[in-house]
């Protein structure tokens, strides 16, 4: 069992900035495969980002390439998506997940078997 904690979210105006994190209470956190997805209200859940365990490979929705950035720090046990120019459509709730073994495909959720329990990013026009 991996216990993920969200943290980060709130409201801000297009155009803006937030930084989510997602901590993890476990020491192998190093060892697993890890992302980042978001729902809108009335729409399914979808992809945003992933991560590799060594960080060295990262993935992106085509929506969010060029404006999120995701990273991790295995010595703290921490993931972040650094959201910059955010829109309005990017407003969601956004949950980590974590995968103990490489993932074959990053991009879909249930490749993942630990979710945090989200935390919402509201953007104004």
């Amino acid at each position: 069992q991996v216990d993920l904690v969200e943290s980060g979210g709130g409201l801000v105006q297009a155009g803006g900035s937030l930084r989510l994190d997602c901590a993890a209470a476990r020491r192998t956190f190093s060892t697993y495969s890890m992302g980042w997805f978001r729902q809108a209200p009335g729409k399914e859940r979808e992809f945003v980002a992933a991560i590799t365990w060594s960080g060295s490979v990262t993935y992106y929705a085509d929506s969010v390439k060029g404006r999120f950035t995701i990273s991790r720090d295995n010595a703290k046990n921490t993931m972040s998506l650094q959201m910059n120019s955010l829109k309005p459509e990017d407003t969601a709730v956004y949950y980590c997940a974590a995968e103990p073994k490489p993932y074959a495909d990053p991009r879909a959720g249930n490749e993942y078997s630990y979710w945090g329990q989200g935390t919402q990013v509201t953007v104004s026009s």
